[in-house]
């Protein structure tokens, strides 16, 4: 009997130590919505099609951090128009910075419309929500703020701990 008590101790001191790393980390931090009055960010990057572990996405990739390193300030943005279910599936990405003008060989990615949701996320990369989680929140608060969402949601990397996905609205 005492053996299991111990047992049952240890169980329940790892289930609660993980559960103080992973608030620690950011993982119970809530997903912060404002509505933004203004167009969406023009964006000049690249389109890709094709699968997950292509070289051509991480050309892709790094051809815009090249051209961020250039303009100081500017983030990347991401539009995933097909998400892939698994590492053979089809994609369908663009990816961009936050400039007015395309350099040659890029191409532009402008926004009609005239508002649009920003939910920020913070926290360790490892316990951020996911995409689905974060879309629903988006959806909910377009809900309650009577708004109709285009269907677009633009993904922008701040930084390592922070992630700020934008949501036009039509």
């Amino acid at each position: 009997m005492k053996k299991i008590s111990v047992i049952g101790i240890a169980i329940l001191a790892v289930f609660f130590l993980g559960y103080f790393a992973f608030d620690r980390l950011g993982g119970n931090n809530p997903i912060q919505v404002e509505l933004v009055d203004g167009p969406p960010p023009s964006l000049v990057g690249r389109s890709f099609t094709g699968q997950p572990q292509d070289e051509e996405l991480v050309k892709i990739f790094k051809s815009i951090e090249t051209l961020q390193s250039l303009h100081p300030g500017k983030k990347i943005h991401t539009i995933y128009y097909q998400e892939p279910a698994g590492k053979l599936d089809t994609m369908k990405v663009f990816v961009g910075l936050d400039l007015p003008f395309a350099p040659a060989e890029m191409e532009s990615k402008t926004f009609i419309e005239r508002k649009y949701l920003l939910a920020t996320i913070t926290g360790n990369q490892w316990v951020m929500p996911g995409p689905n989680k974060v879309k629903s929140k988006l959806e909910e608060s377009a809900e309650e703020l009577n708004v109709s969402l285009s269907g677009i949601f633009i993904d922008r990397i701040v930084s390592d701990t922070m992630v700020q996905v934008i949501a036009p609205i039509r």
